[in-house]
């Protein structure tokens, strides 16, 4: 396998996005846009963000383009383009690097999102690294920093799962709906058409689960300078998620990550518009809280025992 061949192999057929000027073949991609564009890049590293063990290529592919989308889900952007650069070792032949790009083509596909460039080169672990660009209307983007007293605190689809189904495949763990928690890790569904969907409404803060709530929330806190209030028995999850045990659906739902779900804050008069939307969207949301004013930016967690503060507990980069 050489470069060039490898590019051939991947090159699209033909493109969707009608911006798009210059695909694959030149020294970079041309586009044009009068929106606001977009753009998130995340890189992926072998045996730290996903495994053979637990991943065919197809599933490792559309995982990592799928944190892309939710990133861009979370700024109410629409997917459009993508570029994706992979330091790849010998071992991986080119049948599993090409199943990689066909699990991000099928999630692609379902966006019309364009992939239109990248890069490869040699390495001794594979490390794949996805930009992804979206577009949203002028002043429409989504602020973690929108959040304001008064508001209410929803969360789209249910937590916990991906965590679920990673220590089902690592554990082989027999269970109920088994083959529903594996899916939900490994092949998650952004929530891209809803936040496409609130762009009629003025303000909305919007953050995307993908280190856990814990972090999520706090991360939209301290951007906001307000003081999130998480009722922990609203938090939405599956119906046979009780079967695990309580230590593991508290840290599951908190601070498992990776569910690609959105955790938001909305006046409590655009909530009714927001719940529609969800519904037409056929997207389950649930309000979990609320926010207050407050002289620290925070996030307390209330159960029906206590009320205690809710610090970042999710996976956390370079710690």
């Amino acid at each position: 396998m050489d470069e060039f061949s490898f590019i051939n192999a991947i090159k699209p057929k033909a493109y969707n996005q009608p911006t798009l000027i210059k695909g694959i073949g030149d020294d970079a991609a041309v586009f044009r846009s009068t929106s606001d564009v977009v753009t998130t890049v995340d890189t992926f590293v072998e045996d730290i963000h996903f495994s053979l063990e637990t991943m065919e290529p197809f599933h490792i592919g559309y995982r990592v383009l799928a944190a892309n989308i939710s990133d861009l889900a979370a700024m109410g952007a629409k997917p459009a383009f993508y570029l994706v650069s992979m330091c790849i070792p010998k071992k991986w032949n080119q049948e599993a690097l090409e199943g990689i790009y066909q699990g991000m083509n099928e999630l692609a596909s379902m966006y019309q999102m364009d992939l239109i460039g990248g890069d490869t080169v040699s390495s001794d672990r594979l490390m794949i690294s996805i930009t992804a660009m979206g577009y949203v209307s002028k002043e429409r983007a989504r602020y973690r920093s929108h959040a304001r007293p008064g508001d209410i605190i929803f969360a789209t689809g249910t937590l916990g799962d991906s965590r679920a189904g990673l220590e089902i495949l690592l554990h082989q763990q027999k269970c109920k709906d088994k083959d529903y928690y594996i899916k939900r890790h490994r092949l998650p569904q952004p929530r891209a058409a809803f936040a496409l969907g609130l762009r009629e409404i003025e303000r909305v803060a919007l953050n995307d689960i993908s280190d856990g709530i814990s972090n999520e929330a706090n991360e939209i806190a301290e951007a906001s300078g307000v003081e999130l209030i998480i009722i922990e028995e609203k938090i939405p999850v599956s119906q046979t998620f009780h079967q695990f045990s309580e230590k593991q659906q508290y840290e599951w739902k908190l601070s498992g990550g990776e569910d690609f779900e959105l955790l938001g804050t909305v006046s409590k008069q655009e909530w009714a518009r927001v719940q529609e939307i969800a519904y037409q969207e056929n997207t389950p949301i649930k309000q979990i809280g609320y926010v207050r004013e407050s002289d620290e930016p925070r996030v307390l967690i209330q159960s029906q025992e206590e009320v205690k503060q809710l610090t970042k507990s999710g996976y956390t980069h370079l710690k």
